[in-house]
């Protein structure tokens, strides 16, 4: 997303994952102490029955010889809640998620990937698709129906004489982006080191080099899916090419995706990539700055700008702030060029811009991907396209940091353009190509006790927003309404029903951005 990325890493430059996830470290010292997989050499026994419901939500019972079934015919473990890996199994990034499976289809290959979404359209079992987990909207797990976990498909396969990359559902972005990089290759992929690759791609895909080389969506030259009636199929501009064009942007309404073949662009030199933080004093000014920028700035240039709200626990006192943060994709040297455009936003309080290696400035000092975070913070995230910047808008954010809740913890923007609105709205499922701008909201909280509070005055908070916006980026969210969905897919919207129609009439995979079928439109 080319915004919050105080959100995706304050650990590099102080504008990131440390603030947003505030107290992460404290939260963990709170939780038991656990392997993330329980040794068990055997499974425990099977209950006779198993509670579950339907994909309308109606309760349903499974017998212990079906899922005994499920449970032979996979070569990954079937969790159920009896099971000591369970528990972690169910867990998502967001906190504010606490949902129970009635099972776990921990996933290994393509055929344990068919068999649990046989087993799923045979019971009409409520279904959710877990790739990194990062689930910002949570719709990567489900309430006592079954979640097939990917988590396990990690395999990564580089050609650099071809300069492809065939990855698993499981694989994050870090480890994505380290695999490239040792042959001096990359694909776009996203801005937070510990998103996983498929809901990112399936969605779009935006990250900080998007205006040089396109989407993640742009750059899949093949996938290989497992639809609703468990068929594995082959997915390229000459295989399957109605679902080509759907799996890139039309998020997880298709089917289960058990590989992504991407395709890489040379990238062996140094980037010119950090932050600066500004006084919350300036926010009107740095806001109005960026979009001055970015309205000259080569496709090389990514830039975002938030308001953020800081802890104190880094060099910065506690309270508000502006975050800025710069990528140059090219020569580190032709960067220099560009930088100065940036010194008409006032004097920073910080500058953590240099050339450093780009898995760095992707993924943090170490260029790896961060430890997986424990449960804890409850999130709320909202986002929106933009067309253009009005000061009313600027005026709102500013506003909402002022008047709004304390656990506000981030409002801000970021230019699309470049490689991204030079390809037509439909050539692929994703639509909105001419938006000019992203737009995200975050609020971030410990108290559960609180969830829902927070998260009804996060909602009345963005209806200050929404007036300004078209459409939304799939990935932020839950499933929105059809309007927001049209506007969304804009065009694209009856062709993507149609084939919806086509491949899961049952609207099995419904656990996302949902297109229903033209059966329930």
């Amino acid at each position: 997303m080319p915004v919050l990325h105080s959100l995706a890493r304050r650990a590099s430059t102080k504008i990131g994952r440390r603030q947003f996830l505030g107290a992460a470290t404290s939260i963990a010292a709170l939780l038991p102490v656990r392997r993330l997989w329980a040794d068990a050499s055997s499974a425990a026994p099977l209950p006779s029955q198993v509670a579950a419901v339907s994909v309308d939500g109606t309760p349903i019972v499974l017998t212990g010889a079906e899922v005994g079934e499920l449970r032979t015919a996979l070569g990954g473990r079937l969790l159920l809640a009896q099971d000591a890996a369970y528990d972690q199994a169910r867990r998502v990034w967001n906190g504010s998620i606490d949902r129970h499976p009635a099972l776990i289809a921990r996933c290994e290959s393509t055929q344990d990937i068919a068999h649990a979404v046989q087993f799923a359209n045979a019971h009409a079992l409520l279904t959710a698709v877990k790739g990194g987990g990062h689930s910002l909207s949570g719709q990567s797990t489900c309430e006592r129906g079954l979640m097939i976990d990917l988590t396990p498909m990690r395999a990564m396969e580089l050609d650099s004489s071809k300069r492809m990359v065939r990855a698993g559902p499981g694989v994050l972005l870090a480890e994505l982006d380290g695999k490239c990089q040792s042959a001096g290759l990359v694909t776009p992929l996203g801005t937070a080191a510990d998103t996983g690759i498929a809901g990112l791609t399936l969605g779009g895909g935006q990250g900080r080099l998007m205006r040089k080389l396109g989407l993640s969506c742009d750059n899949v030259h093949s996938f290989e899916l497992v639809t609703a009636d468990g068929r594995t199929r082959h997915v390229s501009a000459s295989e399957n090419p109605d679902l080509y064009w759907a799996l890139r942007g039309g998020g997880g309404n298709f089917g289960v995706v058990s590989s992504f073949e991407y395709r890489l662009h040379p990238l062996a030199h140094p980037v010119l990539a950090g932050g600066r933080m500004y006084p919350f004093s300036q926010a009107r000014a740095v806001m109005q700055g960026i979009v001055d920028i970015a309205a000259t700035a080569p496709d090389e240039v990514y830039l975002s700008c938030s308001i953020v709200s800081e802890s104190g626990e880094g060099p910065l006192p506690k309270g508000n702030y502006v975050a800025v943060e710069f990528v140059y994709g090219g020569n580190p040297q032709e960067g220099e060029h560009v930088l100065p455009t940036l010194d008409k936003l006032g004097k920073p309080l910080n500058d953590t811009i240099a050339a450093k290696p780009y898995i760095v400035a992707q993924n943090g000092p170490t260029g790896a991907a961060p430890p997986a975070l424990p449960p804890g913070l409850g999130v709320y995230v909202r986002s929106g396209f933009a067309q253009t910047v009005p000061a009313q808008l600027i005026d709102e954010c500013i506003h909402a940091f002022e008047q709004g809740p304390p656990w506000l913890d981030e409002v801000g923007l970021g230019p699309i353009g470049g490689q991204v609105a030079r390809i037509k709205p439909d050539a692929t499922a994703y639509w909105n190509r001419d938006a000019q701008y992203e737009f995200l909201m975050v609020g971030a909280w410990m108290d559960h006790s609180q969830d829902d509070n927070n998260i009804a005055v996060m909602r009345d908070l963005w209806k200050h927003f929404e007036p300004f916006m078209k459409g939304y980026y799939v990935n932020t969210e839950p499933s929105a309404s059809e309007s927001r969905l049209k506007a969304t897919y804009g065009e694209n919207y009856a062709r993507l029903v149609q084939i919806k129609g086509r491949y899961d009439p049952k609207n099995l995979f419904r656990m996302n951005a949902n297109i229903r079928p033209t059966s329930q439109a």
